[in-house]
């Protein structure tokens, strides 16, 4: 009795540390899939709905580039029948445990790879692939198609027909979002279409809706790099000679290298938060991503039409 009621407790730790869907739908192990980031996890649940269980790994607030896992949760990747991860080196902590899932046969799918992706064009990380791909969403449509056929390839037990029609119906309102942004960012001057942030995050966006990247406190593509004094100085002299006074930095990172720089440099500023790389937790602006991207394009729109006033 004992031996079957630690079963139990295990299975249902399990469940819930991996916050997947331990209801009348996961009865079978062939329709499981776990996603590293919870940005794609939202993306995939909107695909996969009660066809399957979808487990994700990082947590609301987190830091896709730092985030680590249990033992548990490793184990539960190299047992999944399908993996989605972001790739292009954003989850730096995790992406070993996505190889050794590879290795013992469980198919895994790359999905930023998968999309066309761009070069950083600066700072320590220029010349590689640029992993944020998420913040263009015509982007993301194509990232639906591509996960919609992984899933129907390696989950036999889904119905290809609903999958295929949620992912149509998602793809309206990643075609509504992008009209919107669009809307929204049409209202900045052109001449303030200039971006400041704490890393570098924002290209996919600044290529498809018109904005020029200037600049980031930490100049890489990765939080956990540090920026030099010289790359401080540097960014203060395009803060002062471009006339910017917004900043734009993200909610799982303290914003306190943007006020050291901004006090010590005497500039004043407008420090503005953004979800960049992380949803937040259930009741947030960016409990979805469609929302994280609605409030961020807000956020951008009302900083820099504030500032052109």
């Amino acid at each position: 009795m004992r031996a079957k009621l630690a079963s139990a407790v295990a299975a249902l730790t399990l469940c819930v540390t991996l916050l997947s869907g331990c209801g009348p739908m996961a009865n079978n192990d062939s329709s499981r899939i776990v996603v590293t980031t919870n940005i794609l996890g939202d993306i995939v649940g909107a695909i996969v709905g009660d066809e399957a269980d979808v487990a994700v790994l990082m947590k609301p607030n987190a830091d896709p580039h730092s985030f680590a896992i249990s033992a548990q949760e490793a184990h539960a990747l190299q047992t999944a029948n399908l993996v989605i991860f972001n790739g292009l080196r954003l989850e730096e902590g995790v992406l070993h445990h996505v190889e050794a899932a590879s290795r013992e046969g469980v198919p895994t799918f790359e999905v930023g790879a998968a999309v066309d992706p761009i070069e950083y064009t600066s700072g320590d990380t220029a010349g590689q692939a640029d992993p944020h791909f998420w913040t263009d969403p015509t982007r993301v449509v194509r990232a639906v198609e591509r996960i919609t056929d992984q899933v129907i390839e390696h989950l036999p037990h889904v119905d290809a027909n609903t999958l295929r029609q949620r992912a149509a119906s998602y793809a309206k309102e990643l075609t509504a979002l992008d009209a919107l942004m669009e809307q929204l960012f049409q209202a900045i001057p052109e001449t303030k279409r200039k971006l400041i942030t704490n890393h570098h995050v924002f290209a996919y966006l600044a290529q498809r809706y018109g904005f020029t990247v200037m600049g980031a406190i930490v100049p890489s593509g990765t939080t956990l790099a540090s920026p030099s004094a010289s790359d401080l100085a540097s960014l203060v002299g395009a803060i002062s000679d471009n006339g910017i006074s917004t900043i734009f930095v993200d909610t799982s990172q303290p914003d306190r290298l943007a006020r050291v720089l901004a006090d010590s440099a005497g500039i004043d500023v407008d420090i503005r938060s953004l979800y960049s790389e992380s949803l937040g937790g259930p009741g947030s602006p960016a409990d979805t991503y469609l929302n994280m991207m609605r409030f961020n394009a807000s956020q951008i729109s009302d900083g820099l039409r504030a500032a052109a006033r």
